[in-house]
């Protein structure tokens, strides 16, 4: 029986992995019904709501300082608005689990902008592993591709939006000792706010209520408490072995989608499916 430190983070880990990975199909849902930038703005500002709350349970670091202003502003920009425009209508135009597996990406554009940025050193298993999801990445193109159901350019979108999240990931870096969640409320309110201000200059209609509840609650479970449980498994169980079991959340998401009906599990996901799942086992394998 494992010790039950490590039984407690494994639990914590497994439940940030499903609050973040659940929210993707409610998300392609709610596209349906809310326009880009309502997406975008019910999420972060349910992210930043949920993580004022959550930070009068404690804090996990130091208090943001004036300097990091500039920091807090771009990463809004690439992680809090860009990038979730760019997710919201990807969705819209592909299936909920292409979308879910398409977010194993963020941590190929991850490790390549470390290695650009910080000289982060990639071994030969870290280049198989982006290798491999690369690989998967190139067979949800190729899927859409020939497919009717949806576009290449919903691919393509959702693509670019975990690029900017891991720009988000990168700039963020020299935040690390800062309080997480008040990272995350600057950086929802900030990206809350310019998609209010893009939805009016759009003039995207008012969203109907069930949907922008939905969304408003995606944001907080998902962007919010989500962090708060990976917070807390770190402090049980490491970084490496939080990061190792978060790794599933986007395969939460597209046995979710699966389960609710979404037929997109042809030859071509199948087999993007099993080179994210063989990347993700590099990463989760790797001696720390």
């Amino acid at each position: 029986m494992p010790p039950p430190t490590m039984a407690r983070g494994v639990a914590l880990a497994l439940a940030a992995a499903v609050a973040f990975g659940a929210t993707t199909p409610v998300v392609k849902w709610a596209t349906g019904y809310v326009g880009t930038f309502g997406v975008v703005a019910l999420l972060y500002g349910g992210a930043a709501a949920s993580s004022l709350v959550l930070r009068t349970l404690g804090r996990s670091g130091d208090a943001l300082r004036r300097a990091d202003v500039p920091r807090v502003i771009a990463i809004a920009l690439a992680g809090g608005a860009i990038a979730p425009a760019l997710y919201a209508w990807g969705l819209a135009r592909t299936t909920a689990t292409t979308g879910s597996l398409l977010l194993n990406l963020e941590a190929t554009f991850t490790i390549a902008l470390a290695a650009a940025l910080y000289r982060e050193r990639i071994n030969r298993r870290v280049a198989l592993a982006v290798l491999a999801m690369t690989a998967g990445g190139v067979a949800l193109v190729l899927d859409a591709a020939r497919a009717t159901s949806f576009a290449v350019e919903g691919v393509v979108a959702i693509i670019g939006a975990t690029a900017g999240w891991a720009l988000d990931n990168a700039l963020a870096r020299p935040l690390a000792e800062r309080d997480p969640l008040a990272v995350v409320a600057a950086k929802g309110t900030i990206g809350a706010a310019l998609s209010l201000g893009a939805l009016a200059i759009a003039g995207e209609s008012a969203p109907p209520l069930g949907p922008a509840l939905a969304l408003v609650a995606c944001g907080a479970t998902g962007y919010g408490l989500s962090l708060r449980l990976y917070l807390l498994a770190q402090r049980a169980i490491g970084a490496g072995r939080t990061g190792s079991v978060f790794a599933i959340a986007p395969f939460v998401g597209a046995a979710i989608a699966i389960a609710l009906g979404d037929r997109a599990l042809g030859a071509w996901t199948a087999a993007a499916a099993a080179l994210f799942t063989i990347g993700v086992v590099l990463h989760a394998t790797e001696p720390r």
